[in-house]
């Protein structure tokens, strides 16, 4: 296994480096794209997420998913915030692993409403995203995860949720299919061990972990799988229940989730898979270690994937005024 972990990494590499990856990240993007145009656009957005995660740590959690969940199907497009309408009653946002699953919603649309008022018609919903995704890993992080967020991208007008379940990791993916998944986009290995780190904040709904993990044979602490058993079967107030995927610092996005790894007290199988080999292993206990080094390398794999298969101006991308809609 520990072989075909090498093999995965040059063969991800090979591709990158040859732009055969049809997901590869786009490159075109800048910092200070917005400085001419609409110099308060990233002001804007941050305000906006502040407030949002002043009144609800999770809204942040949501935002840092919505850049994941959007990136991965279609690329960076916003398309992952299409409602439903007569001519597509159903977008990515209603996907099995989108939908009563994502938030964030209402904060992005704050940001909208500001930015049109502020500058209409210049700000895409797709760098409203990456901008509300970036600021939301500052707050959380108690200011640890500082990056710049490139931007130009346009907002695209497909949205299907029959592509979200091929294009997404499952929560039962094993490092393999992790590893392949996050190649098709460009990322390599280490890309996909630092980008779980997100699961150090957030909820998770026990029916997307309790098959897999608390059954017999599951390489997981027998403590926290009691406390998991007990919270997941009660169902008095909700059929579903969640459980903070951090039981340590629950909102707080830091390298507590690869101390958690190391332990055996995750929920998901694809995030105790990253213990399936020595390189893999090696990779989490490194973020784990050493303060500073993996918010590091957070923020730069989080811009990485804020620029997979972005759209241009013209037929594919247009810069939306609802966030919600197609012009």
């Amino acid at each position: 296994m520990a072989a075909n972990f090498g093999l995965a990494i040059l063969v991800t590499c090979a591709l990158v480096l040859a732009g055969a990856c049809s997901g590869a990240p786009d490159t075109e993007l800048q910092v200070g794209y917005y400085q001419d145009t609409c110099p308060k656009a990233e002001a804007i957005v941050r305000a906006a997420v502040s407030d949002a995660v002043a009144e609800d740590a999770g809204i942040g959690a949501g935002l840092i998913r919505l850049l994941f969940h959007d990136c991965f199907v279609e690329g960076c497009d916003a398309s992952v915030l299409l409602d439903p309408t007569k001519k597509n009653p159903s977008p990515e946002k209603l996907g099995a692993p989108n939908v009563h699953s994502l938030r964030g919603f209402e904060a992005i649309d704050a940001a909208k409403f500001a930015l049109e008022d502020a500058c209409p018609g210049v700000v895409s919903c797709a760098d409203v995203v990456a901008f509300a995704a970036r600021d939301a890993s500052y707050l959380l992080s108690g200011y640890r995860v500082d990056f710049d967020m490139p931007a130009g991208r346009f907002d695209g007008r497909h949205s299907n949720a029959s592509d979200t379940v091929p294009s997404l990791p499952a929560p039962s993916a094993n490092l393999a299919q992790l590893i392949d998944n996050f190649a098709a986009k460009g990322l390599d290995a280490e890309d996909m061990v630092v980008l779980s780190g997100a699961h150090s904040v957030g909820h998770a709904r026990c029916s997307s972990f309790a098959g897999d993990r608390l059954g017999d044979g599951a390489d997981i602490d027998p403590s926290f799988a009691r406390s998991l058993r007990r919270r997941c079967n009660d169902t008095s107030e909700v059929e579903d229940p969640t459980v903070s995927q951090d039981p340590v610092t629950p909102v707080e996005l830091d390298g507590q989730f690869y101390r958690n790894v190391l332990k055996g007290r995750v929920l998901l199988a694809s995030d105790a898979a990253l213990m399936e080999t020595k390189e893999a292993a090696r990779m989490v206990r490194e973020s784990a270690g050493v303060s500073g080094r993996w918010e590091k390398k957070f923020g730069e794999a989080m811009v990485k994937m804020a620029g997979i298969e972005v759209k241009k101006a013209g037929r594919r991308g247009e810069i939306r005024t609802n966030c919600r809609l197609v012009n």
